[in-house]
């Protein structure tokens, strides 16, 4: 307000900072953006309601997802189950191959994992300060886009090699991943309850306990895996050996020894440094070929 030593002088405002009283009838009438271009509503609540809203439709449809199709769950961690093959969520598989080439793991570890992953996320964060300008069409942005189609189809090629060498792994060595196979089993006994007349399996004990092969696989390597009771371990992928007999001969059970089969490897050379000889391994193989359900 500008004003001068007279008293009668007029009085000029420069600006009001003065709240005005609406009106019941202004209170109603929808603001005017017409002066504003690019704004067509009041953020608050106008617009952040409708985000709000988007935003919760978007959170049912993942929880319906998620109580559809529950988690996948393994065995109980096993440190000794060296059959297991450990893999990351879908959304890290990228991450994971990237970690197997030569000069992001072994010495360069460090530039895989702190490195790389540093410097994609701070261009993520200094983009909005690089690309500054106005234009929102993708192909009037050939920089950004470029880099943006160019991370997408990196990360989708190292996703799908990620997926498929562990695919490959699992055939090779013939395994079942352990949320699959846990879920065959549930289903296998939900059958079996269900099937009517109960039929009680018998379980198979050890047979010529006295036998003199029985002596000797408490020597063999054998004993580290299998157990004492020939229980093994199936949770880590280690047959039983209680009622082999049914399945293998003496000569099946020789052949395993010498040239392993499926993830087992050759056992003859440990037992024979152990003390063990072929007379010992042939009355081991007798004495298991004995094992058969009675």
């Amino acid at each position: 307000m500008a004003h001068g030593h007279k008293s009668d002088e007029k009085i000029v405002y420069v600006g009001d900072s003065r709240v005005r009283k609406k009106t019941q009838e202004q209170r109603l009438k929808p603001t005017d953006y017409s002066a504003y271009p690019g704004k067509s509503e009041a953020f608050i609540p106008n617009f952040l309601l409708k985000e709000w809203m988007v935003g919760v439709v978007v959170l049912v449809g993942i929880l319906v997802l998620v109580m559809s199709d529950p988690a996948p769950l393994g065995y109980p961690a096993d440190p000794k189950n060296t059959a297991f093959i450990p893999m990351p969520d879908w959304y890290f598989l990228f991450m994971y191959q990237l970690l197997k080439y030569p000069y992001t793991s072994g010495s360069y570890v460090v530039l895989g994992v702190v490195g790389v992953p540093g410097l994609l996320f701070g261009s993520l964060l200094l983009a909005p300060f690089l690309d500054t300008g106005k234009e929102r069409r993708f192909y009037r942005r050939p920089i950004a886009s470029a880099l943006m189609i160019m991370s997408l189809i990196t990360c989708s090629y190292l996703t799908y090699v990620s997926w498929s060498h562990y695919q490959v792994e699992l055939k090779e060595k013939n395994i079942i991943p352990e949320h699959i196979k846990r879920e065959e089993e549930l289903h296998a006994g939900k059958t079996t309850a269900g099937g009517g007349a109960k039929e009680t399996k018998k379980a198979a004990a050890i047979v010529a306990a006295d036998d003199p092969g029985a002596e000797i696989y408490k020597k063999a390597t054998c004993l580290a895996c299998h157990g004492a009771q020939l229980k093994g371990m199936p949770a880590s992928g280690v047959p039983a050996l209680l009622g082999v007999g049914d399945t293998h001969t003496k000569d099946d059970i020789l052949g395993i020894i010498k040239n392993g089969k499926g993830n087992m490897p050759s056992m003859y050379k440990p037992n024979i440094d152990k003390g063990l000889t072929d007379a010992d391994i042939d009355k081991l193989a007798n004495w298991l070929a004995m094992q058969k359900t009675q």
